[in-house]
């Protein structure tokens, strides 16, 4: 036993140096793999540099001034979310991040968690994280007192905030690598969106026309600086104002959580190397096709409703699809609310929704995929592919108007002008049918893979950018130009004093008028051009 313990720390610490030595071989052999990749990291890291730098420079110049200690607990916290958040966004992308990898390896959940705990500290977001927190640090610090606990404190929050990440990822790896983990994905980056504006107005009613003011932080701080890991950064200041037992018990409560992470995270690998993955059960045949069955007895008959079908289940089923699809939801979403924060909401904002969902269509054949082949083989006149085009469309009819018919009437209550409720839905659907129209065409003649890997933050395959920028703003000015009659309309109503309800009507029929255009527009071409778009659907 005597020499069987030295030799399992001898093959421990080179597990360690080996899983360090692969988080660095991940990160340079993802510089090599093309030159866009590599300039686009190297470009990222700089700009997450220079802006860790602008803002710990910001805190520093905090030091001393009244709340100065407030914005460090605040940000700190910020920090932590971002850190715990970070594997919903992250998971499916970070090869280091998933210890499913590994589990068939024979290695310990020791050296494995410590090899990865020390290779999770290299890359740009512990440095940028690194300078928030000496930074944060320094505003909250005075005199050396405050030096002292800064040198245990900012170690020691960096340290808990890797292991809350990959605690988190460790815990939930299993759901996380799945689609239903992909799903998790797609709604956590809305609320991130939504709690980057959130923040934002945040950051504007702190500002006035005399500087910052910090006071507005006072409330948020004093219930988080009790709370690890923020708890050690308001340690500095404690320690600055002589409250040593404070302080040490503010250290104390971090480094409590920090064990529990530990704990957690290697509970977490010592689960996922001896249990076996539930995912492969399966229902029986007849209760797979019974709920398959259901459900779609609405759709009509033949090509058109099994095309509809079909693409339903991508937009529920394939990650990509759905995060196209909530992102556009969310951002509708947050534009209304914007819009009523800041004092000047309008019905009309809802017709945003209508572009953006109606941008659903400006890639109909890329999340096919290789699959496109089949639908390629199909398409021998321009009647089929009509079809095919209607199918794809009804779909995107079947939940984005139901959608838009919630907003807009949910935005009228929100503004209490429900005078332009019929006006601005009129507009609305005159903008979605116009989407829905021009992206038939743009599906046709530019179409582009999406990432093999099923990623839902990533929208195109790698090489395609170009492709997916002329897709997008294409498709908007296309849909602003074509609602433009519209547009004209309205704004005679309106100057005229002219009642405005009749919109409601002339957008529905403008905007069905201009789908089905887009759809017998694009279905000869489509016939001709199916080879080259399966060419470039696929990824290379």
């Amino acid at each position: 036993m005597s020499a069987a313990a030295p030799a399992a720390a001898t093959d421990d610490r080179a597990v360690v140096r080996a899983l360090v030595g692969l988080k660095l071989r991940l990160l340079r052999n993802g510089l090599r793999r093309s030159p866009g990749r590599a300039a686009g990291y190297v470009l990222g890291t700089c700009f997450g540099l220079l802006f860790g730098l602008a803002a710990t420079a910001g805190l520093v110049a905090l030091h001393g001034r009244a709340g100065a200690a407030d914005a460090a607990a605040v940000l700190t916290a910020g920090l932590a979310v971002c850190w715990a958040a970070m594997p919903l966004f992250f998971f499916s992308g970070d090869e280091s991040a998933d210890p499913t990898r590994l589990t068939m390896l024979p290695l310990r959940p020791g050296a494995l968690l410590r090899g990865t705990l020390l290779g999770s500290l290299i890359g740009p977001g512990p440095l940028v994280s690194l300078l928030l927190l000496a930074g944060a640090a320094a505003a909250a610090g005075r005199g050396a007192g405050s030096l002292v606990a800064a040198l245990l404190a900012v170690p020691l929050v960096l340290l808990t905030l890797v292991a809350l990440t990959r605690a988190v990822g460790a815990g939930n790896a299993r759901v996380l690598s799945s689609r239903r983990g992909k799903d998790f994905a797609v709604f956590g980056g809305l609320l991130f969106a939504v709690l980057t504006q959130i923040g934002n107005l945040g950051v504007q009613s702190s500002l006035n026309g005399r500087g910052v003011d910090l006071a507005v932080l006072r409330p948020y701080a004093s219930v988080v600086r009790w709370v690890p890991p923020v708890s050690a950064v308001d340690a500095v200041r404690s320690a600055g104002e002589g409250a040593w037992a404070v302080a040490a018990l503010q250290l104390a409560l971090t480094a409590g959580l920090l064990a529990v992470l530990l704990r957690w995270w290697l509970r977490s690998l010592q689960d996922l190397m001896v249990t076996g993955d539930s995912s492969t059960l399966v229902e029986t045949a007849p209760a797979a096709a019974g709920r398959a069955a259901r459900g779609w007895r609405l759709l009509p008959a033949g090509r058109v409703g099994a095309v509809a079908q079909r693409h339903l289940r991508y937009a529920w089923r394939e990650p990509r699809s759905k995060a196209a699809i909530f992102t556009g939801i969310g951002m509708t979403v947050v534009f209304a609310a914007l819009s009523v924060v800041q004092g000047h909401g309008s019905v009309y904002v809802v017709a945003v929704g209508g572009l953006m969902l109606g941008l659903q269509s400006a890639n109909l054949f890329g999340v096919d995929g290789s699959g496109f082949w089949m639908v390629a083989a199909t398409l021998a006149t321009p009647r089929e592919a009509r079809d095919e085009l209607r199918g794809r469309v009804l779909a995107i009819l079947l939940y984005g108007v139901p959608v838009l018919l919630v907003l807009a009437p949910a935005m009228a209550a929100l503004t209490g002008h429900w005078g332009d409720l019929a006006p601005a839905l009129g507009l609305t659907l005159a903008a979605f049918g116009t989407s829905l129209g021009l992206g038939c065409l743009i599906s046709v003649y530019a179409p582009f893979a999406l990432p093999a890997d099923g990623n839902p933050m990533r929208s195109a395959a790698p090489g395609q950018n170009g492709v997916v920028m002329f897709n997008a703003f294409g498709s908007m000015i296309g849909v602003v130009l074509g609602c433009l009659p519209v547009g004209g309309l309205l704004a005679y109503l309106l100057l005229g004093h002219h009642p405005a309800w009749p919109l409601l009507p002339a957008g529905v029929l403008y905007g069905a008028a201009l789908a089905l255009l887009g759809i017998r527009l694009s279905a000869a071409p489509l016939v001709r051009r199916a080879p080259e778009i399966l060419a470039k659907v696929i990824e290379r």
